[in-house]
């Protein structure tokens, strides 16, 4: 009599883990705004990817999971995995474009939507650009201060000091890189941008990046600027794509663990 129950338990747990065991989910997300890169996370198995430039995804759960979607542009969503969606493998969801409502405000005289009468009453005059007055001028993306001040330096090159022989001897890039201003500033320019790219990738991956790897809301900040001290961090996450960037946040989360691990020891 033993031999058919041990039989059935048995069964029974292995029903048990095929109930339990992940299945992969293909699907899609559709909205008004770019679909590309939208985070895709399964809260309850801690998996997570994003959607390529069509909005299409796979990702691994199973019945009563919870997929959350999210992204700057859009309200995030949650969908709990039902038995419809497992049976069929797949998944549609539309995202709502995320709208920043704000309180009326009235400034300056009222519009009446006549537009002999506003041209009267507007007493703005529009800014003299250098297309007004004839002059060309750059459209190009504006340098910040530190990249201003780098270009002002120049750079120093040892065919400069061939002017010798010309008479004419570029004097601020010889002086700058004599004395190493133009190390520095090169060094603040690096360091203007890794700033601006770590805050980037934090207001952009956060949810998703600390969902699977936890760290004290005290360590966090921290943490981000660990990364962003680390001498290849322009070169890896610079105009990469949200899976490559997060491929060596994680590695540099597995650096700064062992380092919390060594100094509490």
């Amino acid at each position: 009599m033993k031999v058919p129950f041990l039989l059935c338990c048995f069964l029974g747990s292995v029903s048990f883990v095929n109930a339990q065991s992940l299945e992969t989910i293909s699907g899609t997300v559709t909205g008004d705004d770019d679909i590309e890169n939208i985070h895709v996370i399964n809260k309850t198995s801690k998996r997570f990817t994003t959607t390529n430039a069509k909005g299409a995804f796979f990702i691994a759960a199973k019945l009563h999971d919870t997929i959350v979607f999210s992204a700057i542009q859009y309200t995030t969503q949650e969908i709990i995995i039902d038995a419809s969606i497992l049976t069929s493998k797949s998944m549609h969801v539309n995202l709502n474009e995320e709208v920043n409502q704000l309180r009326e405000v009235i400034v300056g005289k009222i519009l009446t939507g006549n537009l002999m009468l506003d041209i009267g009453n507007a007493t703005e005059k529009p800014d003299i650009n250098f297309y007004d007055v004839g002059i060309p001028g750059y459209m190009g993306k504006r340098k910040t201060q530190q990249e201003r001040l780098l270009q002002e330096a120049g750079e120093f090159k040892p065919k400069m000091l061939l002017g010798v022989i010309g008479g004419a001897i570029p004097i601020n890039p010889i002086i700058n890189g004599l004395t190493g201003r133009t190390k520095m500033l090169k060094e603040h320019v690096a360091m203007e941008r890794s700033s601006d790219l770590i805050t980037k990738i934090r207001q952009r991956l956060s949810l998703v990046f600390f969902s699977e790897h936890p760290l004290d809301e005290n360590n966090r900040m921290d943490f981000w600027y660990f990364c962003s001290k680390d001498s290849n961090f322009l070169t890896r996450c610079k105009g990469k794509r949200d899976v490559e960037i997060l491929a060596y946040i994680n590695a540099k989360y597995i650096q700064y663990i062992n380092n919390l691990n060594s100094t509490s020891n």
